[in-house]
């Protein structure tokens, strides 16, 4: 049913998906092909009533670096870039999300776990929202959620200033659910999803709904952060400062 492919792994444990990125060498950027991946298994956990969570985590020393710079300078201007139907896949989700992060957790993995229904951060995690360092606006909705969550001066801080933000900040704003040491974030976030064992999965996949029932709101706002992030990465402001930091440090 779901299937393992290199550097994304999806696998089914007990009742639920254990989706890891899987490129360390790379401190997991996300490629194109990644967001394939990845939005594959989102559609396939929510069409299966079997499943009863999705775990999201990182190999390596990071969960993830974020979108993967040299990918997104290949790609052709023209075409939505697939991080947009992954997020949308996310936005959407009925089955509940939890995600074990650890290390530098930058851009859209900083921004995907304002969707995450439970966060496990090692304490050696830090949020980097580098935005407006690269030229570009936010995305995911997170210009939405995010100050939802922290309120603006705060999300001000993040999103204009790309302030980062240490596990122990994160807990205290309510970006994570609970921080552990480094190492044992994934077992801590699996021993969440086990209570769903013994829940009913359509009254969850219900409350969740209700939980989340602004998801036409959400896709509007993607989208709107959407027209605005294709367009930036379309300048040669971006193309520059992807171009410098892609280059070999002399």
């Amino acid at each position: 049913m779901f299937i393992m492919t290199e550097p994304v792994l999806v696998s089914r444990v007990d009742d639920g998906i254990d989706v890891c990125l899987n490129r360390p060498e790379k401190r997991n950027a996300i490629t194109a092909a990644m967001y394939g991946a990845l939005t594959a298994a989102f559609v396939e956990a929510e069409a299966d009533s079997s499943v009863r969570w999705i775990l999201l985590r990182g190999a390596g020393v990071s969960f993830t670096a974020g979108n993967d710079l040299a990918d997104f300078l290949a790609a052709p201007t023209e075409d939505e870039p697939p991080a947009f139907g992954f997020l949308r896949a996310l936005a959407t989700a009925t089955v509940p999300v939890i995600a074990a992060v650890h290390g530098r957790t930058v851009g859209i993995g900083a921004t995907l776990l304002l969707h995450c229904d439970h966060v496990v951060a090692a304490d050696d995690t830090e949020l980097r929202y580098p935005f407006t360092d690269l030229a570009l606006v936010p995305e995911a909705a997170s210009s939405l959620l995010l100050p939802r969550i922290v309120g603006h001066l705060a999300a001000a801080e993040i999103l204009l200033a790309g302030q980062p933000v240490s596990a122990t900040r994160a807990l205290e704003l309510g970006l994570v659910s609970k921080v552990v040491p480094l190492g044992e974030q994934v077992e801590a976030a699996r021993n969440f999803a086990s209570h769903f064992a013994t829940k009913s999965p359509e009254a969850v996949r219900l409350t969740k709904r209700l939980l989340r029932d602004d998801a036409p709101g959400l896709l509007r706002r993607i989208a709107l952060e959407g027209d605005i992030f294709l367009g930036r990465i379309q300048t040669q402001e971006f193309k520059d400062i992807a171009q410098a930091l892609l280059s070999p440090k002399k």
